[in-house]
C-alpha cells in the first residue's frame, strides 16, 4: 500500500483556478500577480477615453461660464434680500472659486465620480473584453483595485481641475486678493489657500458615496449607463430625502445631509465638528459599498 508522502510524491502541481469559470488555468514561467493590470497602464487607458476629456473640458469651462453670467448679468445677488456665498463672487480670485465649488458641488462634481467609477468595468463587459482580461489570467481582486484606484485618481483631478481653474480665472479678473465673507470679514491668502484645500478634499470624502454606489453598479451590470445614471440618480434620491424635514433626525445618517458642511471652513473661526460627522458617515458607506462590490465580483460568472 502506497504512503500518503508517496502518494503526495507522484501527484501532479496544483495549479491556479481559472478566474473566468471553473478548473485550471496555465500561466507562463515568471508570471506574477501582483504585475497585471499596472496602475499606470490602466490609467493611460483611461485619460484617452472620449469621456474622459469631454468631462475635463466640461469642468475647464465652467468657471469661465460663470465669468461670462456675471459679466453679463450684472453685480450677484443683485435684485436678492438674502445674503451668501454668491454676493462676494467677484469680489477676489478665492471668492470666485468658492462661488465654483459651491455650484458645483450639489450635482455637477457627482457627474464625474460617478462616471469614473461607474464606466470602468461595466464598459470592459460591454465591449466583451472583460472576461478576456481574466483570462489573461488577471485576478479579480487585482483587476477590481487597478479600477477603483484609476476611478478615485480620475474623479480627485477633476475635483481639484475646478477650483484651479476657477482661481486663476477669477484672480486675472478680479484680481488676487483675501476670501471675503457675505457676513462681514475676511481670510487672508493664505488661510483662503488652506480653506479651500480642505474644502476639496472634504468634497471628495462625501463624493465617495457616489464613487462606492457606481463602482458597485458596475460590478453588477454590462451597461455602463445603467451603473453611472444608477449612481447619479440615488445621489438625487438622497438630496431629495435630505429635503424632507419631517424625517427629523433620521436625516442625520443621510450623506446629503453633510454635503455642504465645508462652508463652516470659510469663516473667521473654521468649525469642524459637522465636517467630522460627515466624513464618518461618508467613509462607512462607502467601505460597506465597495466591499460589496468586491464581494459580488468575486463569485460573479462573468461571460462577456
Amino acid at each position: 500500500m502506497s504512503t500518503l508522502a508517496e502518494r503526495a510524491e507522484h501527484a501532479e502541481p496544483a495549479q491556479p483556478a481559472d478566474p473566468v469559470g471553473p478548473g485550471p488555468v496555465e500561466v507562463a514561467d515568471g508570471y506574477r500577480a501582483g504585475r497585471t493590470l499596472p496602475f499606470r497602464v490602466e490609467l493611460v487607458r483611461q485619460l484617452k477615453r472620449r469621456r474622459t476629456m469631454v468631462m475635463g473640458g466640461i469642468l475647464f469651462a465652467l468657471p469661465l461660464v460663470l465669468l461670462i453670467a456675471f459679466q453679463v448679468g450684472g453685480t450677484p445677488g443683485e435684485g436678492s434680500n438674502r445674503v451668501n456665498l454668491m454676493d462676494t463672487a467677484t469680489s477676489s480670485g478665492a471668492n470666485f472659486a468658492a462661488v465654483n465649488l459651491f455650484a458645483a458641488a450639489g450635482f455637477l462634481l457627482v457627474i464625474p465620480v460617478a462616471l469614473f467609477c461607474g464606466d470602468t468595468v461595466a464598459s470592459e463587459a460591454s465591449w466583451s473584453s472583460l472576461r478576456y482580461l481574466l483570462a489573461a489570467p488577471v485576478p479579480r481582486a487585482r483587476l477590481l483595485w487597478s479600477k477603483l484606484a484609476v476611478g478615485l485618481s480620475l474623479s480627485l483631478a477633476a475635483l481639484v481641475l475646478l477650483p484651479v481653474v476657477a482661481l486663476v480665472v477669477g484672480s486675472l479678473a478680479y484680481g488676487w486678493g483675501p476670501l471675503e465673507l457675505p457676513t462681514g470679514g475676511e481670510i487672508g491668502q493664505g488661510a483662503a489657500a488652506q480653506a479651500l484645500l480642505i474644502t476639496v478634499g472634504y468634497i471628495f470624502v462625501s463624493q465617495l458615496v457616489t464613487a462606492g454606489l457606481a463602482f458597485w453598479l458596475s460590478t453588477r451590470t454590462d451597461a455602463p449607463l445603467g451603473a453611472v445614471g444608477g449612481a447619479v440618480g440615488l445621489t438625487i434620491v438622497g438630496n431629495v430625502l435630505d429635503s424632507v424635514t419631517a424625517l427629523g433626525d433620521w436625516r442625520d445618517f443621510l450623506p446629503a445631509h453633510w454635503q455642504y458642511a465645508w462652508l463652516d471652513v470659510v469663516q473667521p473661526k473654521p468649525e469642524y465638528t459637522d465636517m467630522i460627522q460627515g466624513v464618518s458617515i461618508s467613509v462607512t458607506y462607502a467601505l460597506v459599498l465597495f466591499a460589496l462590490a468586491f464581494r459580488g465580483f468575486a463569485r460573479k460568472d462573468v461571460v462577456s
